[in-house]
């Protein structure tokens, strides 16, 4: 009998056997997990195993994959509580350790497979547990690769199992197809797996991103601030596929970088729907936001800059003619003035931003807006974002309104990524978003977000209910765990797992990508070892076309070489 991996009584690694099971089930059900009782008599201890830990189950008819997400200490006898033997006589203890004491771990079973199956089919959903005292093992790299597949143009390595040296792979499609999010606190390495991702999207080729990169880590470089070093960004390592725009020439420049296009923006293109956004940041009331509305019906299109250009009496004499509160009316005018010291606003510019930016996407480019130093100013960030965001939304759904009537193909996929994303996403505002809109709309239009936060509480809980992947790193805050968790099958135990992950490159990931949770150790990023993978998966570096007569692996090998001498 084969159970679909490896024949019964080898292994997955090389057809070795199986070692001792590291226990059996003793008790548990479907929805809370099942108890294994740790073998007194194998090699692995209490002390060996750890939440987190990729396990899996040998039952009469299938083979179940899980995660441990529990360990107990338990004893068969109540005096030993009160009563422990001697630790100085070893001879007791052996005899105890195991039998009338003994470690009992709970694993959450995910996934099952039919011990006759196919070579082609693949586990599905747990829908029932394993018998009474069936044996359970750590998972070898073939289970591994059984359910999370082999890395391919499909499938992205993005780290491996706890204590184990295999990859886990992301379904790229499934990632894509909703909007997905990246938490974690300060410190955890999230922009480092959100690198990790961007390069997996460009290595599916299907769907482009366009990133408002905040502090300028993904374009051209980024700071590796644990050791103290750059590293590159995606536009060094794959120059024809990536398209770099700046908010801030200079800071590009003094970074090495040549932007591809510098944005302006026209204070004609900033709607009322934009200050209403910022007016927590703005520090702006109910009245004074909604008086844009007004100023905008009265004024025009170009409303902002003849509303700036007001002073004075001329102010009064606006406030009344709208009917609006003239204290209001002032701090509007007052908040809306720091907008003059940032330079990439224009009161004249007939070139719109978003309009380039598209043009782009639809090349199959994937672009990085750096925000340079304004980045540290969360109004221009909010601004910016939500501003180009709202209006690349419109023309994707003209596009796609246009190819349901037969007038022209489907917009190529976009994922638009935002960091801080509770600034946007909070319940206060969602509603009022085009970000909220997106995450809702499923890719209804061809677009989905890529959200990034270390505050995933403060989101609005229908949005988060939304995100079909979350990778969630280390976080310490309940209301945040809570939020990351919910409605997610199995959160209790999982609460637990997650809880308990190391600060730095651990992650816990779950959703549509990966057909099961699992915690991985992400991969590296920043050596050139990790970089030259990273080209080789996605194929191409320098430049899109090789020399003549030379292979796919002659160019791979000379992009490399070119890059890191």
């Amino acid at each position: 009998m084969t159970n679909g991996f490896y024949p019964s009584g080898s292994g997955g690694d090389g057809g070795l056997p199986f070692s001792v099971p590291m226990g059996a089930v003793v008790g548990g059900s479907l929805t809370e997990g099942v108890d294994i009782r740790l073998n007194p008599t194998g090699d692995i201890l209490i002390e060996d195993v750890k939440v987190g830990t990729f396990v899996t189950i040998r039952g009469q008819r299938y083979r179940f994959f899980g995660v441990v997400t529990d360990l107990e200490l338990n004893s068969s006898d109540a005096r030993l509580r009160h009563a422990p033997p001697d630790s100085g006589d070893p001879v007791i203890m052996e005899a105890v350790s195991g039998t009338m004491a003994y470690g009992v771990v709970s694993v959450l079973p995910n996934m099952a497979l039919p011990l006759v199956s196919g070579s082609d089919e693949r586990p599905v959903a747990a829908k029932t547990v394993p018998s009474h005292f069936s044996p359970a093992f750590p998972a070898t790299g073939a289970d591994v690769a059984a359910v999370f597949g082999q890395e391919d143009e499909r499938h992205f390595w993005i780290g491996a199992p706890l204590d184990m040296d295999t990859r886990v792979c992301l379904d790229l499609d499934n990632l894509v197809r909703r909007s997905f999010g990246v938490f974690g606190k300060s410190g955890t390495g999230k922009t480092f797996l959100t690198r990790l991702l961007l390069v997996g999207i460009l290595q599916g080729g299907d769907a482009s991103s366009l990133i408002f990169d905040m502090h300028s880590e993904y374009g051209w470089s980024g700071q590796d601030s644990d050791r103290d070093r750059q590293v590159k960004g995606l536009k060094q390592l794959f120059p024809s596929r990536v398209s770099t725009f700046t908010l801030d020439e200079e800071s590009s420049r003094r970074r090495g970088s040549s932007p591809d296009e510098v944005v302006r923006i026209g204070y004609g293109e900033i709607e009322p729907e934009d200050i209403e956004l910022l007016k927590d940041n703005l520090n702006l009331s109910d009245v004074a936001a909604s008086a844009a509305f007004n100023l905008q019906q009265r004024l025009g299109v170009n409303w902002l800059a003849e509303f700036l250009q007001r002073q004075g009496a001329d102010l009064g004499e606006l406030a009344e003619d709208l009917g609006v509160n003239r204290a209001a009316l002032g701090a509007l005018h007052n908040r809306l003035s720091r907008f003059r010291r940032f330079p990439f606003l224009e009161e004249a510019n007939s070139h719109s931003a978003a309009a380039t930016i598209i043009e782009h996407l639809e090349r199959g480019k994937h672009v990085v807006l750096e925000f340079g130093r304004y980045g540290r100013d969360l109004s221009a960030y909010i601004l910016v974002s939500n501003l180009l965001s709202r209006r690349i939304h419109e023309r994707y759904v003209e596009l796609k309104e246009e190819a349901e009537g037969g007038q022209g193909g489907d917009p190529r996929p976009l994922v638009i990524v935002i960091e801080e994303a509770h600034r946007f996403l909070s319940p206060s505002i969602a509603s009022q978003t085009t970000f909220a809109n997106i995450a809702r709309e499923l890719r209804k239009y061809n677009v989905t977000l890529m959200v990034i936060d270390q505050r995933p509480g403060s989101i609005d809980s229908e949005v988060m209910s939304q995100l079909g992947t979350r990778f969630t790193c280390a976080l310490d805050n309940e209301r945040d765990i809570e939020a990351v968790l919910s409605g997610t099958s199995g959160s209790r135990q999982l609460r637990g797992v997650l809880a308990r992950l190391e600060e730095k490159q651990q992650a816990l990931v779950f959703g549509h990508a990966v057909p099961m949770p699992v915690v991985v150790h992400t991969r590296e990023y920043g050596t050139p070892e990790s970089y030259a993978q990273l080209m080789e998966r996605v194929g191409v570096g320098a430049s899109e076309a090789g020399r003549p007569g030379e292979t796919r692996e002659e160019r791979v090998e000379r992009e490399i070489n070119e890059l890191f001498g």
